[in-house]
């Protein structure tokens, strides 16, 4: 299913997509009905989707060996609703989401990167880069949720 980079990449931006609209309607209905669940419910499925989107941008800009402007740029358009699919279709547009999994060492210098061999190791299996990548941020989110909500509800 996510056998390239720009697969895995554009399933996530629509799904950040989707949380984001999610979120809105759960706004929508605590603050209409007073349904303060509906945010809660709707914050969680947008927070991890969030983090998984990050994740996801992450491993694609050091596959595609993206300049860290472009890297900051996709991690960054997550927190804009809707702008995901975009700067999605932006990378698309400009060849940056092209290309397989880096999984085989190459001859080319840039291969030789101190996170390149590890990287490989963990595309070469995805199960266990799957587990690992849920795992921290499963971490990431149930310390978020700990700390609290990114802007305090006002009664």
């Amino acid at each position: 299913m996510f056998h390239t980079p720009a697969r895995l990449f554009r399933v996530l931006a629509i799904a950040e997509m989707v949380s984001w609209t999610i979120l809105i309607a759960a706004l929508i209905l605590r603050a209409t009905l007073n349904w303060a669940l509906a945010v809660t419910v709707g914050g969680s499925i947008h927070g991890f989707v969030f983090l998984s989107y990050g994740a996801t941008a992450i491993l694609v800009a050091l596959n595609n060996r993206w300049r860290i402007g472009v890297a900051v740029l996709a991690v960054g358009s997550a927190v804009i609703p809707y702008a995901t699919v975009p700067v999605e279709r932006w990378l698309h547009r400009r060849g940056m989401l092209e290309g397989a999994w880096r999984i085989e060492e190459s001859s080319d210098p840039a291969d030789r990167r101190w996170y390149d061999a590890p990287m490989r190791w963990f595309l070469r299996r995805p199960w266990v880069l799957a587990l690992l990548l849920v795992a921290a941020i499963v971490v990431l989110y149930v310390a978020l949720v700990l700390i609290g909500p990114p802007v305090p509800h006002s009664d």
